[in-house]
């Protein structure tokens, strides 16, 4: 089981892994072993989700869910399977959690009549040095 929140909890049953050869440098390692882990969860055919889940998920991670409705993520900095799948698995909660937020509205407020002042009063005394940066004039000009 996976807590995304209090409330959403996806089944391990869920996802599915895939592995590959990683590309890049890391020697021998690198030709031999699938280190590479592909997380793959299908948002249509979640049980776990609700409409409303499913509709901000598809809104806000649309680039990386391909067109079967399947999301898609993958690691590879790791050398070991293992540490990739554990990575991928993390990524994972951490993108759903961000799609899943929600902000709460912004309360309206006043800005207040003594920060208006201060406003006002600096204002007023830029005016008074631009001012007092202009040419002085004599008499005889």
């Amino acid at each position: 089981m996976i807590n995304i929140n209090p409330r959403i909890i996806i089944p391990e049953s869920e996802l599915s892994f895939t592995f590959s050869r990683s590309s890049g440098a890391g020697g021998q390692n690198v030709n031999k072993v699938n280190t590479r882990v592909t997380l793959s969860f299908d948002l249509d055919g979640s049980t776990a989700l609700g409409s409303r889940e499913k509709g901000l998920i598809r809104r806000r991670l649309g680039n990386r869910i391909s067109g079967e409705g399947v999301l898609m993520i993958s690691a590879s900095e790791h050398r070991s399977q293992w540490a990739n799948r554990e990575a991928v698995r993390e990524r994972f909660v951490q993108l759903l959690k961000e799609a899943l937020h929600t902000a709460r509205p912004r309360k309206k407020t006043r800005v207040p009549r003594a920060e208006r002042r201060r406003r006002i009063e600096g204002k007023k005394h830029r005016a008074r040095l631009k001012s007092g940066r202009g040419r002085v004039k004599m008499n005889g000009e």
